[in-house]
């Protein structure tokens, strides 16, 4: 009877657990399953794309209404463009925005021949770890792992630049590549390899670098019981030197 009810304990274990570890469904319409995760995603080098707070600029010298016409992508991917309202351009290429304006404007003018630009704030890749410029940074294309790094201006007490990794996030299939950007000073570049938009560029610390942090985070909760320790009696003193001058004020 006992090892009935303990198999049956183990099954009911083994089930709760299964059932823990799989996803809500909920949370499953959210979780990414492609690149980086961003809505519009494109090559902007082989042939730029627009996305959230680009800028398109149209001209047509045949319509006064389309010359020199600059909107900026909302929210919502849209602009809104004279005769049309709201027209969704984000994730699409110049080629393909000249060819939907014209299916969009062949109706209202005879003669059509429109020409778009592209001024692009939207594009970027990251970098973090061992640089003074961490964070966001803009993406303009032909831009590689050494000059991504040199860039961001690495820490050279701290930053191992000889394990620097490349990262191109992924949910399927994630690329990392490790880079000795010191290699490269001389003269090796094999592995200079170019950054893409959306890559992150993580420079790690070196091994003493990262024994100074961990000491650094040993230490912190002692000093800062020792500060407020310090702190608690400074203001101990303090009222203690009050209350002695009040005394004695009163004396006198």
């Amino acid at each position: 009877m006992n090892q009935t009810l303990k198999r049956l304990s183990l099954l009911g274990l083994c089930l709760l657990t299964a059932c823990n570890s799989y996803p809500d469904k909920r949370l499953l319409q959210y979780l990414n399953t492609d690149g980086f995760g961003k809505r519009y995603t494109g090559n902007a080098e082989e042939e730029n794309y627009i996305t959230i707070g680009d800028r398109i600029t149209v001209s047509d010298p045949y319509n006064i209404e389309l010359e020199e016409l600059t909107k900026k992508v909302g929210i919502d991917g849209t602009v809104q463009l004279p005769q049309l309202g709201a027209v969704h351009v984000a994730g699409l290429t110049r080629t393909e925005i000249e060819a939907l304006l014209r299916e969009k404007y062949s109706p209202i003018f005879v003669d059509l021949d429109p020409m778009v630009s592209i001024s692009t704030t939207g594009k970027k890749y990251f970098i973090f770890g061992e640089v003074q410029s961490e964070g966001e940074q803009p993406f303009e294309g032909d831009l590689t792992v050494f000059e991504a790094v040199r860039g961001a201006s690495p820490l050279l007490s701290s930053a191992n630049l000889g394990r620097v990794r490349l990262i191109r996030p992924d949910p399927k299939d994630p690329l990392i590549i490790y880079v000795d950007v010191e290699d490269m000073m001389s003269g090796d570049s094999t592995f200079n390899v170019k950054v893409q938009e959306l890559d992150i560029i993580y420079v790690p610390p070196t091994i003493v670098a990262q024994f100074g942090y961990f000491l650094e985070n040993l230490v912190f909760p002692i000093k800062q019981v020792v500060s407020g320790l310090g702190n608690a009696m400074f203001l101990a003193g303090g009222r203690g030197f009050r209350n002695r001058n009040g005394n004695q004020g009163g004396v006198f």
